[in-house]
This record gives C-alpha cells, sequence and structure tokens, in this order.
C-alpha cells in the first residue's frame, strides 16, 4: 500500500511539472471544477483547440449534451449522448459533482444558478449540467486565452 502511495504521488508530481510549463493548462485550473487530472486530461485531448467551432461542439464531443430524437418537428431531449472520452467525460463530472456539492457557501451568480437547478433538477443533473458549462468554459478560456473570471453577483 505504501509502494502504490508512493507511484501515485510521482505521477501527481510529473503531472504538476507539465501543468506548470503549459499556459493553457493553467488557465483551465482556474474554472472551478477543474483540478490537476481534468486540467491534463483536456490538454492531452483536444491539442488544438480551433478544431472546435464553438464551446458546444466541444460539450458535444465529450458527450455532455443532450441526445435529440425529434419527430414531426417537435424535439424531445433525453439524456447526455455518452459519446466520446468517457474518463475525460467522467472527470468533468465529478468536478461538477464537487462544485454542486459547495454551491451553497457562496453567493456569487453561478453558484445561485447551480442552487436553483440542484432544487428542480437533484444533484446528478446539475453536475452533468455544471461539468457541460466547465467543457464549454474551458473552450472560450483556451480559445481567448483568457482566464476565467466570476461574474459578480
Amino acid at each position: 500500500m505504501v509502494h502504490l502511495d508512493e507511484r501515485v504521488r510521482t505521477i501527481e508530481l510529473k503531472l504538476e511539472a507539465i501543468c506548470v510549463q503549459s499556459e493553457d493548462c493553467q488557465r483551465l485550473l482556474t474554472i472551478p471544477g477543474i483540478g490537476l487530472l481534468t486540467a491534463t486530461a483536456l490538454m492531452a485531448a483536444i491539442g488544438d483547440i480551433t478544431v472546435f467551432k464553438n464551446g458546444r461542439e466541444l460539450a458535444a464531443w465529450l458527450g455532455l449534451v443532450p441526445r435529440q430524437h425529434s419527430t414531426g418537428g417537435k424535439p424531445t431531449l433525453m439524456g447526455i449522448s455518452k459519446r466520446g472520452d468517457s474518463y475525460l467525460r467522467a472527470l468533468l463530472i465529478h468536478g461538477g459533482r464537487t462544485v454542486v456539492r459547495v454551491a451553497h457557501k457562496h453567493q456569487d451568480k453561478r453558484n445561485q444558478w447551480i442552487g436553483e437547478l440542484d432544487q428542480r433538477r437533484g444533484k446528478n443533473i446539475s453536475a452533468v449540467a455544471v461539468a457541460n458549462k466547465n467543457a464549454r468554459i474551458a473552450w472560450a478560456l483556451l480559445s481567448k486565452k483568457e482566464n476565467y473570471h466570476a461574474a459578480a453577483a
């Protein structure tokens, strides 16, 4: 067990070194719900952000948008599509779950939205919604080369 902890710590140190060298990785770390593992995995998976036209395309590529079934001009939204990288999607959803869990402690607009969504739809759907939003924010930050700034209350 001690040997395993040492291996995990060694890998974490390597990831931290990689992340320190990358400005884009540092930008991703400013988003609430995105940590070291998620930031480095996103950077490795995405590569060139200009491949995606907008944040929705990135979220769809990750499988974080609702599946649609339309007939007779009436669209029906279903659960998330679950396409793309399941590991990356799981990391984003776990990060979203953490943000939902602590949203009641903060009073900014984003956390108010999360709290209201949690009341209406429940924790799991809220976690996926936050993961979807984080993917879209990540696209915006990487394409515009800016850091994350929380909206004022």
